[in-house]
């Protein structure tokens, strides 16, 4: 479904992305993990169109993207639930779904799509005037996430969803994250909890200084020494 190829991505004079290639097929979930500064929200923004890489391609659906703007990668299919929400705080609960969905014209389908939300994420229902940013930070993830699906996209990006989040809580958004992959969506997520990331994906990279330095099945990986050692405490 998705395919990067040698990306090279700069901020300024700082090389962030170096020679990058990596594959998501239809139906998994793909993890990128790796620490702080290692390239991992670069990768996600250069697929959204937000950055752009110097070389290689990126291909979805064997479509090139990687010269096409932001909003037509959306309407492609893509979409990204960004590193801490940015959710609208000023926004209802409600008008922040529908901003999710403002690419499509099936008005209908629109509909039906809110209530798929609001039965994957009920808590969000209550709330449906309350202001977004009178959230509690689980509710904030779960509307970004909404507001993701809102689009209907066949590719979602997950950007760190786990952060600040009580334990008890991560299990739960870890848990709708399968869910939503279960029901047809393509996942690619980053996610420092390495534990958690490895446990409900198929796939995993492991990115350091930009690079990819090892890449394999999960459940493989999270028996590898280096990773161990490196990302799950031992």
């Amino acid at each position: 479904m998705l395919s990067i190829k040698d990306i090279n991505v700069y901020y300024g004079n700082i090389h962030a992305l170096k020679n990058v290639s990596l594959e998501v097929e239809r139906g998994e979930i793909v993890t990128l993990i790796g620490g702080n500064g290692a390239g991992k929200t670069t990768t996600l923004r250069t697929i959204s169109g937000l950055l752009r890489s110097k070389t290689g391609d990126i291909l979805f659906e064997e479509e090139s993207i990687a010269q096409i703007p932001a909003p037509a990668i959306v309407k492609k299919g893509i979409s990204q639930v960004p590193e801490g929400r940015r959710i609208f705080a000023n926004l209802s609960v409600l008008e922040n779904l529908e901003m999710g969905a403002y690419l499509r014209k099936d008005r209908q389908e629109i509909q039906a799509s809110l209530e798929n939300v609001f039965r994957r994420f009920p808590r969000l229902k209550e709330r449906i005037r309350q202001r977004a940013g009178t959230l509690s930070g689980g509710e904030q993830q779960m509307l970004a996430m909404g507001r993701a699906l809102m689009s209907k996209p066949k590719l979602l990006l997950l950007d760190e969803p786990s952060m600040g989040l009580a334990p008890i809580l991560v299990q739960e958004i870890f848990a709708i994250i399968k869910e939503i992959n279960q029901a047809g969506t393509t996942i690619l997520l980053v996610e420092q909890n390495a534990h958690m990331a490895l446990s409900i994906a198929h796939r995993a990279y492991v990115l350091e200084t930009g690079r990819v330095v090892l890449s394999g099945y999960a459940e493989e990986l999270v028996k590898s020494d280096e990773v161990r050692k490196a990302y799950l405490g031992g």
